[in-house]
């Protein structure tokens, strides 16, 4: 079986201090909410640049940016879940 895509959370100082840790389990459980816990590797990553930009999450070399613990499920639902149904799916 191929390796699993990975969805990368950033885990830098600057997203630590915009609340990274409150984000993540919401994201572990729209993955599990959508199925995608078994087809998608969530990992931690260092910075990845638009640190200006609020927190970050990288998928297949897009990045969603602006995300934070209030606005998580609605970035996921309308960004990331497509970025990650077309991989997954398509």
């Amino acid at each position: 079986m191929p390796d699993k895509p990975s969805l990368f959370l950033c885990m830098g100082s600057a997203c630590h201090q915009l609340g990274v840790y409150e984000v993540l389990p919401q994201v572990q459980a729209l993955l599990l909410e959508n199925g995608l816990q078994e087809k998608v590797e969530l990992k931690g990553g260092f910075c990845m640049g638009p640190c200006e930009q609020g927190i970050v999450m990288k998928f297949e070399g897009n990045l969603f940016t602006r995300i934070s613990p209030s606005n998580i499920r609605t970035k996921f639902e309308r960004e990331i879940l497509p970025a990650l149904n077309a991989k997954v799916l398509g």
